[in-house]
């Protein structure tokens, strides 16, 4: 609802009950999102030799669901500034978790990949929404540390979905498998629902699809916006091909390293956990300018310690790359709702909608330089790209605040 005399200023302060109640409806919704989104990942092989349907075909399961997570959530943040941020949100993961549960039970193959678009419209609910909702109810100070904690269950949740399922498909198959990730969607959207905090500064818009339409011209026409969605183009481009490809390089001479072995790296998201939280606190203290270009720098020194041949030096350029990009995200997603004057979930819509289209349009690009130039032409590759993000990063620190911004100069 709208805000009242005298509540205006009451948003949610770090150390306060309801804060740590929606820390954890917030870690309960990245959970589940990313959970749902890449449990089929280590799964591929599995509906190939089940579904009798080649690799190519096999990876739709993914592909599918995140190619419509970007696209849905154009629509979706939208709708938000018409209905409300919890209502969707809540609904997201109730309906998510449901489709995961009957995917689970899919007759054929078609019908699995029906579950799994569908999949990807229903998650659109969730990432968008939540960026607005934190910059909503979110005191200025804390909303680096309640968006870190999102992006950290992102981060554990798309480790666990990954872990998880494999595991349980060895045990006993690829059904109960997703099934249980489905039980956990819905655990996770009953605690969203009765510990996120309702909106008390929620201003909601009249249907109109030429106010709609004119706020995304505006979104767009802002520079720092546009920065920002550029920003979560080339990071995630840059880190999902960065881990694309990692994998092959592994497997080869001299590391010859098994998947179980492979699998194991993906441990190294719990760093993304960590930053992600960390670095919004600092963020929050220091400002958003100060750190995000150096979360950058911190990618890139990783990158280019992966060059070495040495499997110690490989893994703790591994670590810094996974630490600099959870951090830079949190810092540019939190910073589009403070830049974002009005539909504050369209804005999110935009920056995740380009932070979704890197990882699809970058990561398969990325293919053709590790087929032609191995690793170097992946380390290539990424560094410009992050090289680029890098320059983004120096002007954003020189770009004036927003002057009618109200959390503070720092900040914006």
């Amino acid at each position: 609802m709208s805000d009242t005399p005298g509540e205006e200023s009451h948003r949610l302060e770090s150390g306060t009950p309801a804060f740590r109640r929606l820390n954890l409806a917030l870690f309960a919704a990245g959970f589940a999102t990313f959970a749902i989104l890449y449990c089929v990942q280590p799964l591929l092989p599995v509906f190939s030799q089940e579904f009798q349907v080649s690799a190519a075909v096999s990876s739709l399961s993914l592909s599918l669901s995140t190619g419509m997570l970007a696209l849905a959530m154009l629509v979706t943040g939208s709708v938000s500034e018409v209905l409300g941020r919890k209502p969707l949100m809540v609904a997201a993961l109730f309906s998510s978790a449901v489709l995961t549960l009957v995917s689970a039970m899919a007759p054929n193959w078609h019908v699995l990949l029906v579950t799994r678009l569908l999949i990807g419209a229903t998650l659109s609910g969730l990432p968008a929404i939540a960026m607005a909702y934190v910059s909503e109810e979110v005191d200025a100070k804390s909303i680096g540390l309640a968006m870190g904690l999102f992006i950290g269950g992102n981060a554990i949740g798309g480790l666990a979905g990954r872990v998880i399922t494999g595991f349980l498909t060895d045990w006993a198959s690829w059904r109960l498998a997703i099934g249980v990730i489905g039980a956990l969607g819905l655990a996770a959207a009953v605690a969203a629902w009765r510990s996120l905090p309702e909106s008390r500064h929620f201003l909601p818009r009249r249907a109109s699809l030429g106010d709609l339409l004119r706020s995304f011209v505006l979104h767009l026409r802002e520079p720092g916006l546009r920065a920002l969605f550029a920003e979560a183009f080339l990071l995630m481009g840059g880190f999902v091909t960065f881990y694309n490809y990692l994998g092959y390089r592994l497997m080869a001479s001299p590391y010859s390293l098994s998947h179980s072995a492979i699998g194991a790296i993906f441990t190294v998201y719990l760093v993304g956990t960590f930053s992600s939280t960390f670095v919004g606190h600092l963020a929050g203290r220091l400002g958003r300018r100060k750190v995000l270009w150096a979360m950058i720098v911190v990618m890139l020194s990783g990158l280019m310690i992966t060059l070495f041949d040495n499997l110690v030096l490989i893994l703790l350029g591994i670590v810094a790359v996974t630490f600099g990009f959870f951090g830079a995200h949190s810092i540019a997603s939190s910073w589009v709702g403070q830049r974002a004057h009005t539909a504050k979930a369209q804005a999110s819509a935009l920056y995740l909608f380009a932070y979704y289209l890197g990882s699809s349009a970058i990561g398969t690009l990325g293919g053709l330089f590790w087929s032609t130039w191995g690793w170097t032409g992946v380390t290539g590759l990424v560094g410009g790209l992050l090289a680029i993000a890098f320059g983004i990063g120096l002007w954003l620190t020189k770009l004036a605040p927003l002057a009618s911004s109200v959390q503070g100069k720092h900040n914006t």
